[in-house]
Formats: structure tokens, C-alpha cells, sequence
């Protein structure tokens, strides 16, 4: 056997990590133990992919995100133990660093002697003193740990339930994320804004869709098909509703004066810093959704956001964020809010629902005050300048993703779901 820690160790032929402490096995495939074996032999080492790709999979030829893959999944099982971290150095490889307890000699439960000595060489009140100090420290380490942020966070969420929706004159189910506490779920409050008599689209066939509550809104992101999985990006359909009164949407009207407004309006892209990729391979992960405001007796206005996550490392980098709000008559000059921050992702839940946070911690943000602005957009215009000032640390959340789209929880004016297209782009 191999020793990871002093407790934990990993078994090569039986493909198992043993943890001596808990009384646990935790099953390992043949290449994650083997890359876990040719790394654990070489600490501190940078080993370059193409090593580990010959150990992971010998005599056969296989992709790079077959490594890609196996060192995620290490990871996560081996997340339990803070002290094993395994590390990805861009363009070079990847390396494992256990790290040195401080003030702490950890023991495996087979290692009795190392238990005696401990036990008779430290008095009752030093050892329990000592432990108190100890689960002190790990619960405050803990409490101020980004990760525990990320948890409270997405706490604040449920999932789990389906309402119907009935868009363009059909009914569909949609996958409803709603806030802890938010009572109003019935379908009435998504389906009441639409006009009942405009309700219609010629050559409307089935969709698929996710509804949102917040606190002070309601939102819904449709794509043709019953399959998400299916969805190409083509016929994306995004409604936030921010007033209790009935929008009276005439979903006849709506679909062709949304597609009228984004052919007439300049597509809101993200201009990335210059530099970016020129001292290498990098991908840029883009994502843009057009998101649409219905109030009754009001100007339709629209929310054109653009996301793009440029990785430096396998779970981090850099997010950048721009939103252009205009109205349908083009009387708002457009509004523009862009930001930028370095982002963790993490692998979350919302219920029983899969999803990616991206803990962003902003950097710079900028707002272009327009020249003239309709009254329909002064409130959209109000909230943008909040975001300006508060904006400090945010949490976007991935709960969908094929190779063309991906839905998300965006977080302006409370928070709205957005069902965007997706891109990749080589720097």
C-alpha cells in the first residue's frame, strides 16, 4: 500500500483508498489509482499530462480530457481531505502536495504506539484543551472559508418541483427553482402575464423549460423541444416579470418584435483585454441570452447579457459580465453595465439538481449613463446604478449545460433565469 497520510492510504491492486480514521473504502477506477500511485511516488513533482495519459491508459490512445476527467473525479473524492491537494499548473501538468499539519500529529488508528505515547505523555486538561482549541480553529477556518459562503448561498434555494406553462398555445411542464420562504408558487404568477387571447404561435409545437421565483419577481426560459438536451439555441424564449400586475403579453406580437429587436439592436459583446491568450492556448467560454421585462402599459424592454469565463486554472479565472438594457422603440439610449472579477467554480446542489456555482469576486465594473432614457427603462436605469455601488462578491449559478446552450441564474435585479446560447472561443 501507499501512504497518502498518515491515515488514509491507497491500495493499488484492490483500486481502493483506505481511510484508517473513519473505517471507510473509497472505490477508485484503474486510472484514477494509477495516476494517483505515479503521483503519490513522485511528491511535489510536476508530472506533464502526456506521462500520466501512458500510466492512466497504457497501450491505448485516448483524448487529454480523459485526464481532464479522472483528475475531477480524484478531486472530489478526495475533498474530504483538506491536506491532500492536488494541483493543475496551466500548460505543464499536474502535481500532489501534502501539506504539513501544524501543531497537530495525526495518527492512524492502527499506529498504537504512537496513540500510547500520546495519551501518557499529555495530562487530561492539556489534551482536551487541546482538541477544543483545535475544532475551534477547523469550525472558524471553516465558517470564513469561501466554500462555506458558496453553501450558505445555495442554501437559499430549492428545487425539485414542476408547474405548467402554457406559451404560444401549448402546456408543458417547466423545472421550478424558487427562494427558501417564497410561498406564491402557484403557475397563476408565471401564467397570469400572459394575455390568454394573444396567447398563440402559429407552428408552436412542444418546449422545454424552468421558471424561477425570487423575492420580488417571477421568470421563464423556454426552448423548442421536449429533450433541453436537444435545444440548439435556436427559438430561446427568456421572461422576467418584476410587477405583480398582469403584464397582458401578447405572445403573438411578442415572438416577432423580439426577433425585430435583436436584428435592429447591436449585439452587447465582451471586449477582452488585450494580451488575453497571446502568451498561450486559452478558451474562451461565452454565453449570451436576450432576457425580456413585460409591464403592463409599458415600453417592452429587453436585457441583452453576455457572459465570458476564461480559465486559468481547471475550477477558476477570470468572469466578465456586460448587460445592455434598451426599450422597443429605441427611445432609452442603451444602458450598459459591464463587470469583471475573479471566479471559483464548485459543484453544488439546489435540491436534487446538479449545479456550478461560480463564486465571482469583482474587480472592476463600469456603468454608461444614457443620454436619454424612456420612462419604461428609468426603473432598469435605477437598479444598474445600485449595482454599481454594491456589486462586491457574486454567485452565478450553472443548473443546465449542452455543447450549445446552458441555463442560468442571473444575478440582476434580484436574481432571473436565463436560458443563453454558448460558445467556445480559442484565444
Amino acid at each position: 500500500m501507499l501512504k497518502v497520510t498518515p491515515y488514509l492510504e491507497l491500495d493499488e491492486q484492490a483500486k481502493h483508498l483506505v481511510d484508517h480514521l473513519h473505517g471507510t473504502k473509497i472505490a477508485l477506477t484503474f486510472s484514477e489509482a494509477a495516476v494517483l500511485a505515479a503521483l503519490l511516488q513522485h511528491p511535489d513533482v510536476v508530472l506533464t499530462k502526456e506521462e500520466l495519459l501512458e500510466i492512466g491508459w497504457p497501450e491505448r490512445v485516448v483524448a487529454p480530457t480523459s485526464l481532464t476527467q479522472c483528475v475531477s473525479t480524484l478531486r472530489k473524492k478526495l475533498e474530504p481531505y483538506s491536506e491532500v491537494q492536488l494541483k493543475t499548473l496551466a500548460r505543464r501538468g499536474y502535481q500532489l502536495h501534502i501539506s504539513e499539519q501544524s501543531n497537530v500529529k495525526m495518527l492512524a488508528i492502527k499506529d498504537a504506539e504512537s496513540i500510547r505515547e500520546l495519551l501518557v505523555s499529555v495530562s487530561l486538561r492539556t489534551k482536551a484543551g487541546g482538541i477544543f482549541a483545535i475544532l475551534l480553529l477547523i469550525a472558524a477556518g471553516w465558517y470564513m472559508s469561501d466554500y462555506h459562503g458558496v453553501i450558505k448561498a445555495s442554501a437559499n434555494w430549492k428545487a425539485g418541483k414542476e408547474i405548467p406553462l402554457n406559451i404560444g398555445g401549448v402546456e408543458e411542464q417547466a423545472h421550478l427553482i424558487h427562494r427558501v420562504g417564497k410561498e406564491q408558487l402557484h403557475p397563476s404568477w408565471w401564467q397570469k402575464h400572459i394575455a390568454p387571447e394573444g396567447n398563440h404561435v402559429v407552428g408552436m409545437k412542444d418546449f422545454s423549460a424552468f421558471a424561477m421565483a425570487d423575492i420580488n419577481n417571477y421568470s421563464m426560459s423556454l426552448c423548442p423541444g421536449k429533450d433541453p438536451k436537444s435545444c440548439n439555441g435556436d427559438g430561446i424564449i427568456n421572461i422576467a416579470l418584476i410587477d405583480d400586475q398582469p403584464a397582458g403579453l401578447n405572445i403573438s406580437e411578442f415572438v416577432p418584435l423580439s426577433k425585430e429587436m435583436e436584428n435592429r439592436i447591436r449585439y452587447n459583446r465582451i471586449q477582452l483585454p488585450q494580451g488575453i491568450g497571446a502568451s498561450g492556448e486559452m478558451t474562451e467560454h461565452n454565453y449570451h441570452a436576450d432576457v425580456y421585462f413585460p409591464v403592463a402599459g409599458e415600453l417592452l424592454i429587453r436585457n441583452d447579457i453576455t457572459m465570458s469565463l476564461i480559465y486559468d486554472e481547471e475550477d477558476s479565472g477570470t468572469f466578465y459580465f456586460s448587460s445592455c438594457v434598451t426599450d422597443e422603440d429605441c427611445l432609452t439610449t442603451p444602458i450598459k453595465y459591464r463587470l469583471r472579477g475573479e471566479f471559483d467554480q464548485y459543484a453544488g446542489r439546489i435540491g436534487k439538481m446538479d449545479v456550478d456555482v461560480f463564486h465571482v469576486k469583482v474587480a472592476q465594473k463600469t456603468l454608461t449613463k444614457p443620454e436619454e432614457i424612456s420612462s419604461s427603462a428609468v426603473h432598469f436605469f435605477r437598479e444598474s446604478r445600485k449595482h454599481e455601488v454594491l456589486d462586491d462578491e457574486l454567485y452565478f449559478y450553472r443548473i443546465f449545460q449542452n455543447d450549445k446552450t446552458a441555463v442560468w441564474i442571473v444575478p440582476r435585479l434580484g436574481n432571473f433565469i436565463a436560458w443563453t446560447k454558448y460558445q467556445k472561443l480559442d484565444l
